[in-house]
């Protein structure tokens, strides 16, 4: 079975083809990183429009470089949401029709649950149940996945998700954006004990987040500071080590609440080198990532997710919506 991936969540584009068979045949990715730089952020309708542009182009060459036509499709998968109105309705309504053109199941996909599976596309892979780490620009949760579709979410950020809470960080110190890798960068040559950073919400029971008071009270450390382009790659590395210490004792708690021995991290701030290092070491536990190319939105997760979903009998109707908003728990009462 071939499954045509689509991802527009947000400000990257990604299309993919996965046989069920052979594994991922191909896929692509069209960054809008120097589209929003300017604004610091991204920009929703300049998002949709290069989304626009670029989707029905990134669709031709995958399947070229997968050697079939779009007669060879047995499926489309597209993300449902959550993510940005205007950006899902360019993969939905173009996969979509897609679909019904060649009289061909679409599958709607959770963009979390994407993340969540991505890291059953390589070789070493995980199995049910484990623990998920999900940390990206729009969420940081900690999920109990039983199986597939089977989602218990233990934890979640009150306020800003790890990526957001970067990239403002970055931008608060002219950094640029994306805040992520900037910061990372910088980090490599700070002191990560020269400044005491708070470690949010780790000093009382439960799995839930916060990083709002750590980027408040870096931008106070900031502007306090009577040299801060000099004090910028300890701050940078004080931040960031802050931010895994957090990350890490609240998977502690969680593979110990859970009993599980396996922990998945997945979605854009996977990619953090300091924090897979730090993961592999100071865990009781067997981790599991997504390649770099995956940890970012990716098609590949999309096609792969609309397998599954397409093996447990689900498709959409002829009619279709998008889910700017879209619980992950939501998807365990889902019909089959």
């Amino acid at each position: 079975m071939i499954i045509l991936g689509l991802e527009t969540s947000c400000d990257d584009t990604g299309v993919a083809v996965f046989d069920s068979q052979q594994g991922l045949l191909a896929h692509l990715r069209a960054s809008q990183v120097e589209i929003h730089q300017n604004y610091g952020g991204v920009v929703p309708e300049l998002a949709a429009r290069d989304h626009i542009r670029k989707l029905m182009p990134l669709i031709e060459a995958v399947l070229a470089e997968a050697g079939i036509t779009k007669q060879n499709l047995d499926a489309v998968a597209y993300t449902k949401g959550p993510g940005l109105s205007g950006a899902l309705l360019v993969g939905a309504s173009l996969g979509r029709s897609l679909a019904f053109a060649l009289d061909i199941p679409a599958i709607g996909v959770h963009h979390m649950e994407g993340h969540l599976l991505s890291p059953m596309l390589e070789p070493d892979q995980p199995t049910f149940p484990f623990l998920a780490l999900l940390v990206s620009g729009g969420h940081t949760m900690l999920v109990k996945v039983d199986a597939f579709s089977e989602y218990e979410l233990l934890g979640q950020t009150l306020d800003d998700a790890v990526g957001e809470a970067f990239d403002k960080t970055a931008k608060l110190m002219g950094l640029g954006y994306p805040g992520g890798p900037a910061i990372s960068s910088l980090a490599q040559l700070g002191d990560t004990t020269r400044f005491d950073m708070p470690r949010p919400m780790t000093d009382r029971p439960g799995l839930n987040f916060s990083f709002s008071g750590l980027k408040t009270h870096v931008r106070t450390l900031y502007q306090s500071c009577a040299n801060p382009e000099k004090d910028k790659a300890d701050i940078a590395a004080g931040f960031q080590q802050a931010v895994i210490d957090t990350l890490i004792i609240k998977c502690k708690r969680a593979l110990k609440q859970t009993g599980f021995k396996q922990l998945v991290i997945a979605g854009g701030v996977s990619a953090n080198t300091a924090l897979r290092e730090q993961l592999a070491v100071k865990l009781d536990a067997d981790v599991f990532y997504p390649r770099h190319d995956f940890c970012t939105d990716n098609g590949a997760m999309i096609a792969y997710a609309g397998w599954l979903r397409l093996e447990k009998g689900f498709k959409e109707e002829l009619s279709f919506d998008v889910k700017p908003r879209w619980p992950l728990q939501e998807l365990s009462t889902a019909e089959f």
